[in-house]
């Protein structure tokens, strides 16, 4: 009777641990739901991070000079050019 309550607890302690290293598996920090529709001045934008490919929408993380993250829509003319100058301006 002993043994099997031991067995019951460590299989249920292994289901616990199991489920809580599923929270911390590989799933994407940041992911862009909602993009800024607002244009941001170019000489405010410090770095931009694209989103990764596992998240639902495609987006662009704009990073001004403060430290403030603005998701953007990728495709918007506007953004395109921030990028193109943020990558020409690196080297």
């Amino acid at each position: 009777m002993r043994s099997a309550l031991i067995l019951l607890l460590c299989v249920l302690g292994a289901a616990l641990w199991s489920a809580a290293l599923a929270n911390h598996a590989n799933v994407p920090e940041e992911c862009c739901f909602t993009f800024n529709t607002r244009k941001i001045p170019r000489e405010f934008i410090r770095e931009y991070e694209m989103t990764r490919s596992d998240c639902p929408k495609r987006g662009v993380i704009l990073v001004t000079k403060r430290s403030n993250r603005f998701c953007a829509n990728p495709g918007d003319p506007w953004i395109e050019k921030i990028m193109k100058y943020i990558d020409e301006s690196q080297f």
